[in-house]
């Protein structure tokens, strides 16, 4: 039997549409075996890997209001970022309660990125909580994590697409959900410089999405499958409105149906 791992990408709001792709493969029969994920893509594929429920994660995803993520997200801090995450950190654990990786029902790998080498670190044993609040800490807005000396920050500043984690396992077929690909936007130079806080904004932003870009293509190369939600107009209040980020993720799911359904049968 051929071992399928499941690699879901960071991307904040747009990793939303994780659920959707987790929605076709459940439906389409296809048992997913080990998951890793950066960022957005840890916090979801923690909850699906407790629950192994998509209809369970997309009613968390459903019942989750504006007031709750303000709630959560207002705990604020100075101390190396603006949010110090033990909200978040409570409203995860109510959500799925107390586990240890290793304890988990299938193969799960939370990736973190090392500060002080930019190394990406793999969460294969310990809390569950940790890992993931290590995951998600994206700079500046949320508080870096210590543990054990080690300073911990988001997974997707080292790998956007965790697919080299589920390779090291020897999953047999990859399905990489790059939710890069089709969110970038080639940035326009219209020959003027102008030195304005909305143009050096626009060059921060550009940069930064040319990086994430490149490296979330780069992290696919050894993927089977590679799933890519448009999700370029997805913002952050599709925490509280996720209906068309899922939308999203289950039309790119099923796109590549049947190429993932010919794999399966070769």
């Amino acid at each position: 039997m051929k071992k399928i791992g499941l690699a879901l990408g960071s991307g904040g709001p747009k990793g939303l549409s994780h659920i959707g792709v987790i929605k076709v493969l459940e439906k389409a029969g296809i048992q997913i075996d080990m998951i890793a994920g950066s960022s957005i893509g840890a916090l979801v594929g923690s909850i699906y890997t407790v629950t192994e429920s998509a209809k369970k994660i997309e009613e968390i995803a459903l019942g989750t209001n504006m007031n709750t993520v303000l709630s959560v997200l207002f705990d604020p801090t100075l101390k190396l970022g603006l949010i110090r995450g033990k909200k978040v950190t409570r409203l995860f654990q109510e959500i799925i309660g107390d586990y240890t990786i290793e304890n988990l029902p299938k193969k799960f790998i939370a990736v973190a990125t090392d500060l002080t080498t930019g190394n990406p670190i793999f969460f294969e044993e310990g809390n569950l909580l940790d890992a993931v609040r290590a995951s998600i800490s994206i700079p500046f807005m949320f508080q870096p994590i210590k543990i054990e000396n080690t300073l911990l920050v988001d997974g997707g500043l080292s790998l956007q697409v965790p697919v080299e984690p589920l390779k090291k396992c020897r999953a047999d077929i990859i399905i990489a959900v790059n939710l890069s690909e089709n969110s970038f936007k080639p940035p326009k130079f219209t020959g003027k410089f102008v030195n304005t806080p909305r143009e050096l904004y626009k060059v921060a932003s550009d940069s930064i999405n040319t990086l994430q870009y490149s490296l979330a293509r780069e992290n696919c190369k050894n993927a089977d499958i590679i799933v890519a939600p448009n999700v370029k107009d997805i913002k952050w209040d599709s925490f509280w409105k996720p209906q068309k980020a899922i939308l999203r993720g289950e039309k790119a799911m099923k796109e590549k149906l049947p190429e993932l359904l010919k794999i399966l049968e070769e």
